[in-house]
C-alpha cells in the first residue's frame, strides 16, 4: 500500500511538472501572462512586478503620488513595471499602456510629472539598461519598478480579470508581437 502511494505521488508530481512547463510560449501574446514574468516586446523585456491600490494620504503611497485624490467612486491603482534592454542596440520603450476589464472598458494611465522619481517615462534604453535605472529610488524601493498610475472606477474593479496591455512603440516597424498582455493581480 505504501509503495502504491509513493508511486502515485511520484506520477502526480511528474504530471504537474510537465503541465507547469506547457503553454509558456504564448504567455503575454496569445494569452495573458501573470505578474512577475519578464516578456519581450520589440527588443525590450517588460515585467509587471506588482499592482496595488494606492492611498496618497498615507506613507509610503504619499511618496508615489501627491496629485489630486480620486473622486468619489474611483480608486488609484499603481502598476509597477520594469523595462530592460538585454539586446545589443539602443531601443525605445513602450509609451502605450491600457488597462482593459472583462467588459471591454479601457483605461489609460494618469500622466505623472517628468521629475517624479517613481513615474514610468518612455525612453530609449542603451544595451543592458533598464527603466527604472539601476540604483534609482524606484528600482531600490519595495516595488522595484516604475509607476504607471491608473484611476479606475471602483465598480470596474469587479469586472475581473483586469489586464494591462503594452503596445510596441510606433517607431518599431512590424514588431512581432505587437503587444503584450498581463493579468493584473487586483
Amino acid at each position: 500500500m505504501r509503495l502504491r502511494f509513493k508511486t502515485t505521488a511520484a506520477a502526480c508530481a511528474l504530471a504537474l511538472a510537465v503541465l507547469a512547463g506547457c503553454g509558456s510560449s504564448g504567455q503575454g501574446t496569445e494569452e495573458p501572462a501573470r505578474e512577475g514574468l519578464s516578456l519581450g516586446l520589440a527588443g525590450i523585456d517588460y515585467n509587471v512586478f506588482i499592482t496595488r491600490e494606492l492611498n496618497p494620504q498615507i506613507p509610503p503611497d504619499d511618496a508615489y503620488y501627491n496629485g489630486p485624490l480620486p473622486k468619489k467612486g474611483e480608486a488609484l491603482y499603481g502598476i509597477f513595471v520594469q523595462a530592460c534592454n538585454n539586446g545589443k542596440e539602443s531601443l525605445p520603450t513602450a509609451s502605450n499602456f491600457t488597462v482593459v476589464d472583462s467588459q471591454g472598458n479601457e483605461f489609460r494611465p494618469t500622466p505623472l510629472p517628468q521629475d517624479d522619481a517613481f513615474a514610468y517615462q518612455p525612453t530609449r534604453l542603451d544595451p543592458h539598461q533598464c527603466e527604472p535605472e539601476s540604483g534609482s529610488v524606484a528600482q531600490l524601493g519595495p516595488t522595484a519598478g516604475s509607476l504607471l498610475l491608473f484611476r479606475l472606477p471602483i465598480s470596474n474593479t469587479d469586472n475581473r480579470p483586469l489586464e494591462l496591455e503594452i503596445r510596441a512603440p510606433a517607431s518599431v516597424p512590424n514588431p512581432k508581437p505587437e503587444k503584450l498582455t498581463f493579468t493584473l493581480d487586483i
